[in-house]
Parts: C-alpha cells; structure tokens; sequence
C-alpha cells in the first residue's frame, strides 16, 4: 500500500466518523429541543459537546490530509473577503470616526443631560482629532487608499468542522454553566485551553521552520497559502551514457563529478558536482581510480495520444525540453519522446526531503569538515563558558556573604552599579585589550571574560547565599573546615537551583551569541554556529529549505537543553523570590 493510499483511506475513515458523529449532535439537539420524556438534559449536553468535538476534529484532519492530490475537486463555498491598503494616517482617521460615532450613540441614549454633554463633547473631541489625521494624509500627495477583493474557498469538510465545532463550544459553555458540580472545572479548563492556544500559536513558527526544512522549492510558496505537509519527487537511479557521473578521490575526500576532457597521457579531467562547496572545481585522474555510479533522475508523468503515461527524464535539453524514457504503460515501455514543460508533471507523494540537511553541510567550506568545526568552537565556548560563569560567579557571592572585610558593602554597590553600563560603552575598551593581547580571530575574547564574574549572577547567588542558616557554616568551621572547604563542601550544593538556572542562562547565550564572534573572529576555522548561520544565510539566502534544514541543526541542542532544564529554571524562579527567608 502506498504512502497516498493510506493517506486516503484514513482521511475517508475520519470523513466518515465525522458524519456519523455530526448526525448523533444533531440527533442530540432536536431531542433537547422536543424535551423527550425521561431526557436527562445535563447527560445530553456532555454527550452533545463529546460528539461537536468528534465530528469538528475529524473534519479538520480530513481538510488538511493530502487526500485528493491525484483528483480535480471542486473548490466548494467562497467566503468574501476584503482589505483597504492605506497609510498610518488613514487607519487613524477611521479609528477617530468609529469613536465620535460610538460617543455619539451613547449620548442619544443617555439618561441624564449632563452625560449627554458629556459624550457629545467626547464625540467632538474625536472629529477634531479626525480633521488633524485627513490634514495628515492630504498633506502627502503619494498616500492613497486601495481595496483589495478576494475570496476563501471552503470544502463541505471545512464548513461542517466548524459548525460542529461551535455546537461543542456551546455546549462546553452550557455544561460549564449549568453544573455546579464542574463550575470549578470549567476555569481550570479555560485556564489550559489558553495556555495550549498561546503554546500553539508561538509555536507555529518553530514548526513553519521544521517543516520547511524538509520540502522541496517547488513546496516553498502555493497558491493555497503555506505548504504544511511536504511532498518529494519521485526518482529513480540512472546510468547516464551521455554524461556518465563517477566516483573519485580528490584531496582525501570522495567526490562525484562528470568528464569534460580526455588528456593525452590517459587521464582524464572531471568536473567536480559534488559536494557542494567544491562544485565547479577540476582535477585529473586515471579511469582506473574512478567509478561509474548512477544519479538519480525525476519520474514525471502526462498524456501522450490521450494515453496516460509514467517516465523517467533521461536528458534536459538546454531550451527546456525533457526526454522521457517511458515506464507505464506497456504498450509504451522502451520508447523515448521528448516533450515540452508544460506537457508533463512530476510524479510525487507526501515524504521528507531528508537530502536538504546533507546538502546544507555539503555547501559548507571544506576546512569546516561539513560543519563539525563550527560545533567544536561552540561547544568550546559554550563549556568554558559555563565554568568560568559559575565558579567566579559563586565564589564572588559567597565572599560578599559569608565573608566580613572592609569596604564589602561599598565594593558590592560598585559592583552592581557596572549593571547600568551599556555593552556599547565597553565594547572599545575590550577591543583594544584583546588587540594588545594578540587574541583577535581567536576563541580567547568570548570565553576568558567568563572567568571574571557577572554583577547580576554574583547577586542572585548572593541572596541564595544569605538564605542559607548560618549553623551549617559554624558546624562546618567546628569539623575544621577552612573557607574553601566550607564554600566547595557545605555551601555549593545547597545552591544547586541557583546554579543550574546560571548554568541554563549561560550555555544559551554563548550559544547564540553573535556579536562576539562578528567582531572578534575572522577565520572559518574559527567561527562558532551563530555566524556560520549569519554566513550561510548570506550565501544561500535563496534557498529556504537548506537555510531552514541549518537553522534546525543549530537549533536543536538548544531546544534539547531547554526541554531537559525546565523544571530548573521554575525552581530558580521561586527559590529567588523567597530569597532571604
């Protein structure tokens, strides 16, 4: 059974599960309506609000399935739809008249006649307000004001999920309403269907960039609006006798490419196709060290003497024909034709273009080694980072305290004075230092400055610090502990929320940072993932499923790490708030 197939039937099983729950809401509802004897209301509404909620979710995974990919249907109910294009001014302007009416329809029902005056001094207000706006955009001969007319087509499938749909939320209402039994229910259910929105709806672009990342450019923009279930062409492996592709050897690395010239000594020289970021180099080799291997080429399929038909292209012609080798029918197996583009249509079913995230690596540099060097620099960062964070960090707090020496208050109040510096202020003085130190287009700048604190971390861990009961210090210092002993032994652990909350912090902005590596670091040997990504963004900006399929790959430790480390960042939250107790 194939991918379509399958797709068809479970789409066909919703449809209908969604009709025969549709049937029994509305079954439900003319028997409230009728008020039957013996119908116990309150088990109606429940049973109304679980059939609305059945039918409305099936009819939405069967509008969004790929089911009639390879069938013409008709488009259905066009909904209206209209906008005006205007400038900042105009909007102003219709806001001002929408107000001066709304006022002036309270002051016509207005009880009294002081609230009268009242709301038509308001209504004036506005349209002496509105004058200034229309002055605004008179003003700008180039404003002007466009309508733009449309429609949405709806399926039966669409319009009958949201009719069920909104017979569930009514009866979810009406039950919440009705039963005190679940009255408390209802705003804990409220509560999470918010939280569950707002998680869906910033959410959306995370999943926009997954999904992007495994389409095809042909997937990239539709008529329909956003592509969210990718579809990949179908291929098949082709020894080309024309323009035969081989396997070589070229600096230590294995690469496919095409013979463009037989030398004279025997060799011959081949152009270099793959990987990416060589693509256009040349080099000479014996045909005993090359190996034929077969490419991949696109299965199309079309009408040929009002035929349906299967082939594979075995040749683009240079004005944009395509021979075609066929595969289906029979009748036609083992002929060749060439057509034109608009006469053939790739054949292709619902997958992942899983190649985007190979070839986003083949297009980086190859002293890069497809990427493994960006990781390696970030993950140096980000580690060191990390430690020099934390143990400077702890052991700043932990002397501003525990410890008592002069001028602690006042050094700490400086301290946290250098929080109200800007970066921007810094950030040439740091230059200069990191000059005079010969650490430009080095790794050292964006992690040694980690070694020397943080204002703001030293004074959280400060406050965890003061929260601590002294006892368990003074029975440390009892045992014999000395201050390094008490600090690594008695005192670390207990602030391990703290420190892990610090530690989350840290890991992603060194693995985010940016601006860093943009002033200090030139080399690609050097770079970290964030301007790898900035880089790659200005060099294949044009295609959006590599630039997503990378984007992906830098952003899944981050993602990994957050998921791992929530509850740590909720403990450090509350433990910080009660600071102090």
């Amino acid at each position: 059974m194939t991918t379509s197939n399958l797709i068809f039937a479970v789409g066909t099983l919703l449809s209908w599960v969604g009709w025969i729950a549709g049937a029994r809401a509305v079954w439900l509802i003319l028997q409230m309506l009728f008020n039957s004897v013996g119908y116990d209301m309150r088990r109606g509404m429940q049973s109304l609000l679980i059939s609305g909620v059945t039918a409305g979710l099936s009819f939405v995974v069967t509008a969004v399935l790929p089911m009639h990919a390879s069938t013409k249907v008709a488009p259905g109910f066009r909904a209206p739809l209209v906008w005006f294009v205007m400038p900042f001014s105009a909007w102003l302007a219709v806001a001002c008249v929408a107000m001066a009416i709304y006022r002036s329809a309270q002051g016509a029902g207005a009880i009294s006649h002081e609230e009268r005056v009242e709301r038509l001094k308001a209504a004036g207000t506005w349209l002496i307000v509105l004058v200034v706006f229309i002055w605004l955009y008179r003003r700008d001969p180039a404003n002007k004001i466009d309508i733009i007319t449309g429609g949405l087509w709806l399926t039966a499938q669409s319009i009958a999920a949201a009719i069920f749909l909104g017979i569930a939320g009514m009866a979810a209402m009406v039950v919440a309403g009705r039963s005190t039994a679940t009255r408390g229910y209802a705003k804990t259910v409220v509560t999470q269907a918010a939280l569950l929105a707002g998680s869906i709806v910033f959410g959306l672009p995370f999943a926009f960039l997954v999904v992007t990342s495994f389409k095809e450019d042909k997937d990239m923009s539709s008529p329909n609006g956003i592509v969210w279930v990718p579809r990949v062409q179908d291929t098949v492996p082709y020894f080309d006798k024309v323009h035969p592709v081989y396997e070589g050897n070229f600096k230590g690395e294995t690469v496919d490419g095409t013979i463009i010239r037989k030398n004279a000594d025997g060799t011959v020289k081949i152009d270099i196709t793959k990987p990416l970021a060589i693509r256009g180099t040349t080099f000479d080799s014996p045909m005993s060290a090359l190996k034929e291997i077969p490419k991949e080429i696109p299965i199309v399929t079309g009408k040929v003497d009002g035929q349906v038909f299967e082939g594979k292209v075995v040749q683009e012609m240079d004005d944009g024909h395509r021979r075609v080798a066929f595969l289906k029918p029979e009748s036609l197996v083992g002929k060749e034709q060439v057509f034109a583009p608009a006469d053939v249509e790739g054949v292709r079913h619902v997958g992942l273009k899983w190649s985007n995230y190979s070839e986003a690596l083949s297009f980086l540099p190859p002293e890069t080694n497809n990427g493994l060097v960006y990781l390696k620099n970030t993950l140096i960062l980000v580690v060191m980072s990390v430690l020099g964070t934390i143990l400077s960090s702890s052991i700043v707090a932990y002397a501003f305290s525990r410890m008592r020496f002069p001028g602690r208050d006042t050094l700490f109040a400086i301290l946290l004075s250098t929080m109200m510096l800007p970066g921007a202020v810094t950030l040439l003085p740091q230059f200069l230092i990191f000059r005079q130190l010969n650490w430009i287009d080095t790794l050292y700048p964006l992690w040694v400055p980690a070694f020397f604190a943080s204002a703001f971390n030293v004074f959280l861990l400060r406050q965890f610090f003061k929260g601590i009961p002294m006892e368990l210090e003074d029975a440390a210092k009892i045992d014999g502990c000395t201050y390094a002993k008490t600090f690594w032994s008695v005192m670390l652990p207990q602030i391990k929320p703290a420190l892990a909350v610090i530690a989350v912090w840290t890991f992603m902005g060194a693995w985010n940072n940016f601006m860093g590596p943009l002033i200090y670091v030139n080399s690609p040997e050097n770079m970290p993932l964030s301007y790898a990504l900035q880089l790659f963004q200005g060099d294949r900006g044009g295609e959006p499923g590599l630039l997503m399929a990378f984007a992906t790959m830098c952003m899944v430790p981050v993602l990994a790490v957050f998921f791992f480390a929530q509850r740590y960042f909720i403990e450090g939250v509350t433990l910080s708030g009660l600071g102090g107790r």
